[in-house]
């Protein structure tokens, strides 16, 4: 035991930290100008307990749950922020637009708000499985969002003036086949549909990931349909060539591979 105190006289917080060794947990106790509030840390557990007067609250987490949820909620701020502070490039005069994409628009959003709606129990493993199990999910959910932020990131820088919510074609429009259109040729949606997965695995039930899954296949087939009408009568056969080879959401990672070495 390592006490510290404090005069009598300061109002400040008092900090008694209990070392306790055992074969599953290490006991922490602080009082910090609460009456008490007790952290007990084993190995995959967290348990905080604040007592202020009268009223004593105890919340017990699953570390791994809890930290997983952590980064995947950071990955959403710098998700958001890409679009929100972007640098935009000079506007370009719009030579058509193709409505049909709103709809997948709408389905898309609609698979977000049911991975948010429907959750499990707050911080809680997605499947009770061996621990061994849930920490692949767990290292598997962030490399999804820490992936997806990395392509949408690079996919809007490459993109430039030709990137729209809805499907559409500009003066002087080109054809992006370069960067992440190598390997996907709608890498955006690649990325929406990683957050998608990585929100649903933090904190989704099961049945909500494959309602949500589906309900966004939908509305993705819908925007890529509409968008590459457009682009295959503004480059025909140049497009056709490009969407033979390249996939359009799931990348062929084996064939991009060769691709590259050969």
């Amino acid at each position: 035991m390592f006490p510290v105190r404090l005069p009598n006289n300061t109002s400040a917080a008092t900090l008694a930290l209990h070392h306790q060794t055992t074969r599953t947990s290490d006991l922490v106790t602080q009082t910090v100008g609460l009456r008490s509030m007790n952290i007990i840390q084993p190995a995959r557990k967290l348990t905080v307990c604040v007592t202020m007067n009268h009223y004593h609250m105890t919340l017990q987490l699953a570390f791994l749950p809890t930290a997983v949820f952590a980064c995947v909620m950071l990955c959403w701020f710098a998700f958001a922020g890409i679009f929100l502070f972007r640098r935009k490039p000079p506007a370009a005069e719009e030579s058509k637009r193709e409505p049909g994409s709103l709809i997948g628009v709408v389905l898309q959003g609609l698979a977000y708000a049911v991975v948010w709606a429907v959750r499990r129990p707050a911080f809680t493993p997605p499947f009770k499985l061996f621990y061994s199990l849930e920490i692949a999910i767990g290292v598997v959910t962030v490399a999804l969002a820490v992936i997806s932020i990395w392509m949408v990131l690079v996919s809007v820088r490459t993109l430039g003036k030709e990137w729209s919510v809805t499907a559409r074609l500009i003066e002087g429009h080109k054809l992006i086949t370069a960067g992440p259109y190598q390997l996907v040729r709608n890498p955006i949606y690649t990325a929406m549909f990683g957050m998608l997965l990585a929100t649903g695995l933090a904190i989704s039930h099961w049945a909500a990931i494959i309602a949500a899954v589906i309900i966004f296949a939908i509305g993705t087939r819908t925007r890529i349909r509409s968008e590459e009408k457009l682009l295959r009568e503004a480059f025909g056969p140049e497009f056709e060539t490009y969407a033979r080879t390249v996939p359009a959401v799931i990348p062929n990672l084996i064939s991009f591979t060769s691709k590259r070495s050969a």
